[in-house]
C-alpha cells in the first residue's frame, strides 16, 4: 500500500512558473536537456513538456516534434572501445598471417638450399626475371 501512495504524492497537480517553464523551453531549444530527461526531473508528463515548448517557443509549433540526438559519454566509448578491439583483432589476424608466410619461406628455403626472400629480393631490385618470377634456376 505505501507504494502505491507514494505514486500518488508524485502525482499531485504542481505549478510551475511561467519564467521556469521558459527557462527549461530554452533548455530543449538548446539541446541541454531533453524532453525525457524533464519528464524524469520535475515528474511531468510528456504532453506537460511538449505544451511548454509548444507555449514557449516560437519556433515549434503544434503537432512537431523536437528530436534531440545526443549521443553519451559513455555510448560513445563503448563504441569507440568495440572498435579498437575489432581492429586489434584485424593485426592480430594479419600477424598470424604474416608470421605462417614467413614461416613458409624459411621452409621453402631450407629445402630448396638458398634463402628465397633474399633472391627474390635482390633480382627485383636488379630488374626482375619475369621468366621465372625472380626464383634462380639451378
Amino acid at each position: 500500500m505505501k507504494k502505491r501512495a507514494s505514486k500518488l504524492e508524485i502525482r499531485r497537480h504542481r505549478c510551475f512558473s511561467e519564467e521556469f517553464k521558459k527557462i527549461k523551453v530554452q533548455e530543449l531549444v538548446d539541446r541541454q536537456v531533453t524532453v525525457t530527461e524533464l519528464k524524469h526531473l520535475y515528474g511531468v508528463s510528456r504532453t506537460t513538456v511538449y505544451k511548454w515548448l509548444y507555449k514557449y517557443s516560437g519556433s515549434h509549433e503544434k503537432k512537431s516534434i523536437l528530436v534531440v540526438e545526443m549521443e553519451s559519454e559513455s555510448h560513445k566509448t563503448k563504441r569507440l572501445l568495440e572498435k579498437v578491439a575489432e581492429l586489434e583483432r584485424v593485426i592480430g589476424q594479419k600477424q598470424l598471417e604474416l608470421d605462417y608466410l614467413n614461416r613458409l619461406l624459411e621452409l621453402g628455403s631450407e629445402e630448396l638450399g638458398f634463402d628465397l626472400k633474399k633472391n627474390f629480393s635482390s633480382r627485383l631490385s636488379n630488374g626482375s626475371d619475369t621468366t621465372t618470377g625472380g626464383i634462380p634456376s639451378r
